[in-house]
This record gives C-alpha cells, structure tokens and sequence, in this order.
C-alpha cells in the first residue's frame, strides 16, 4: 500500500476561494485520524440530505476533499466538511482525502463558518448564528456584542440617509460590509431586519426551524402566539398538516381573544413619561439595564 503522502488528488474547485491555494493537492489520511473540533457551528444535519449524501459516497466516494489542520498528537483536526466525514464513517471508509493546513483556533473556527454559510442547506437559524459568529471573529468582539452593533449601525444609517457622504467612516461598519460583501447572501441591512428577530423566536419554535420543518415566516407567526400549551399544539399541527400561512393565521385568530389597542397604547406613553421623568440615561447601572431593553425594542421595529 502507498503511503498517504504520495497519493495526489483532484484540486480543490467549489471552495478554492475559502481555503485561498487554488493549486492545493489532497493527501490520502486514514478516517481514524481525523477528529472533530469541541466548538462545532453546526449542530443539525437534516436526515433526507444526510442519507442522500451517504449514498453518493457509497457510489463515487469523496468527490471534494476534507480540510484539516494538524494537531500535536499528530492526528487531525476537521476544520471544513463535517457532512462528507460523517457519510464517509457511515459508510465505512478506511481513508479519505484531506487538504491539511496550518491554522490557529480562531483561522480554524472562521473557515468554518464561511464553510457551512457557502452551503444551500443550512437552516436560516444556523445561518444567521454562523453570520454573528464571524462577525464576532472579524471585529475581535463577543457574539453578545454584535446585535446590538448592528442596531446602532442600522439607527444611525437611518438618521444620516440624507447626509451619508459627510459621515466619517466607521471601521466596525466597514468590516460589516466587507463581511456581507465576501458572503453574497443578503445586505447586513437585510440582516438587521430579516434575520436578527429569529433568534428571539420561542426556544420550540426556533427548535422546529433549526431542524427544516418549518417555513420562517410560519415559524414567526405562530411564535406570537404567548400562551405556551396553544403555541406548541398548534406548531405540532402546522407542521404535521403542513398548514398555509393563511390557515395558520385564521387558527390563531381563532385562539386568541380581540385586544384592546388603546390600553396598550396608554401602557407605553405612561412608560415612557416615567422613564423622563426618572431621567435613567444619568444613572449608570439603570441605564446600562435600559439600553438592553431598547435594542429589544429597536428590533421589534425593525421586524415590523
């Protein structure tokens, strides 16, 4: 048998961008030495593709090569390609094909993502998680931070539509749009407005989203519904009948009892008359609890 290092493979083509050597030659490695990372960005793989994967690898094997890096113990570490590993252990290959590179954690972790965000069937959920992770890699920051980065980009990009070209650039907004350039899935402004209010989605409702049996704009509407019991008996059934939009609509009509608008009105103008009056934005720690609840608010907005 021929050692692992001196078996060439086909180059590298879908992903010759992301991993920047367009010229990189595969190596041959056993599967057994590959293993994967403890912080993985992704943690669902749907069942239908997984086993049409594990079939084509059956058939034709790996048809693009693994990305590793090396670890101390000499073994490897998986970087991109987690579907192709997974198939290839299910069908009971000895060997795979691996393009090894020398990366650091955070190289390794940004790779990664880029990686899985380049893929057709990762799940809105997983995708707009994947896009704050980067972004949290690229601007040195914490994943906590970025929202509200975002919000502030998007209320200052409101406030100075008029009068942009004498705005002095901001260096965390230009990563942003390198970042959502590089990626050619949606603007950071179609970001903002899309996707950010996912995530404050109900934990079944985001469960059902990040798992593909539930369409987005279902998913959002039956999250409205507050009474937990109603909401998941009627996300089971949205997703078992396959119900339209328009049916989920007139069910939660149907559950929900007709509101009063004007209390709900007179609620927020007595709120924010006691928020003047109490002038929070001067005490530190009020505020610093205030401008949290704001960025809530701000994305409510925005989603609207």
């Amino acid at each position: 048998m021929s050692s692992r290092r001196d078996r060439p493979y086909q180059q590298m083509k879908p992903l010759d961008i992301l991993f920047g050597e367009s010229q990189s030659v595969a190596e041959i490695v056993a599967i057994e030495s590959i293993c994967l990372p403890q912080q993985q960005p992704r943690r669902y793989f749907d069942p239908q593709a997984m086993q049409e994967l594990v079939e084509s690898v059956r058939q034709h094997g790996i048809l693009q090569p693994l990305l590793v890096r090396s670890r101390p113990d000499n073994k490897h570490e998986l970087v991109a390609g987690e579907r192709r590993y997974r198939a290839a252990k299910e069908v009971g290959l000895a060997e795979v094909p691996v393009v090894i590179r020398e990366l650091n954690d955070e190289e390794a972790m940004q790779l990664s993502l880029i990686e899985n965000l380049c893929r057709e069937d990762l799940n809105p959920v997983e995708e707009t998680e994947g896009i704050l992770q980067l972004l949290a890699i690229r601007l040195g920051s914490e994943v906590a931070d970025i929202t509200p980065l975002l919000y502030r980009m998007k209320n200052a990009a409101d406030k100075e539509e008029e009068s942009r070209h004498n705005v002095m650039p901001n260096p965390e907004a230009q990563v942003v749009e390198e970042v959502f350039t590089s990626l050619g899935l949606m603007t950071w402004e179609s970001f903002v407005k899309n996707r950010l209010p996912l995530l404050n989605l109900s934990e079944d409702v985001l469960t059902a989203l990040r798992e593909g049996k539930i369409a987005y704009t279902k998913a959002k509407v039956i999250a409205r519904i507050k009474d937990e019991t109603a909401r998941q008996e009627l996300l089971a059934v949205a997703i078992a009948e396959n119900l339209s939009l328009s049916q989920i609509q007139s069910r939660i009509k149907a559950i929900q009892p007709p509101s009063d608008p004007d209390q709900r009105k007179e609620r927020i103008e007595g709120t924010m008359k006691r928020v003047k009056q109490a002038k929070v934005w001067e005490d530190q720690q009020k505020w610093s609890r205030l401008e949290t609840l704001l960025a809530q608010i701000e994305e409510l907005l925005v989603q609207e």
